[in-house]
């Protein structure tokens, strides 16, 4: 992701997390789309806090772009986000989710205990179950 780098470490000095940083030119405009998640896997992100890091963020990528002439578009992860790739799953860690495996052709759910660049380890009632992201079809956030 271009500029990720750039932006991450002012995420996190706000108390979030960048989960991910599209930018994408568009007739004469530069569209940002982002999305931040709260370090605390037991809170949820609000307006407010969308609010605050579109403010630090925006003149951060104007001024690596070299253009005020940007639309940015600032979100949390959402309740149906698919969990993207490894990186996303060590971002998302103490969340529920759920797992579709290949193997067994089912869905899994637990919390994310941990994750490398090959798997991820869930636990559910008190028992850890690790799945190889090859076996892995999709994966989303539980929420009741």
């Amino acid at each position: 992701m271009a500029h990720y780098k750039d932006c991450a470490p002012l995420v996190e000095g706000l108390g979030y997390t960048l989960v991910e940083l599209h930018i994408t030119p568009q007739k004469g405009v530069t569209r940002i789309n982002a999305v931040i998640a709260s370090k605390d896997p037991g809170v949820d992100i609000g307006v407010n806090d969308c609010s605050k890091v579109h403010h630090a963020l925006l003149p951060r990528l104007e001024a690596i772009l070299g253009t005020e002439d940007t639309y940015m578009e600032l979100t949390s992860p959402g309740m149906e986000r698919n969990i993207k790739n490894a990186a996303e799953f060590a971002v998302f860690k103490g969340r529920e989710v759920r797992v579709w495996d290949k193997n067994i052709s089912d869905w899994v759910g637990g919390v994310i205990v941990d994750s490398d660049e090959k798997s991820v380890t869930l636990e559910k009632d008190g028992q850890n179950q690790t799945f190889s992201y090859e076996n892995l079809a999709k994966a989303k956030f539980i929420h009741l």
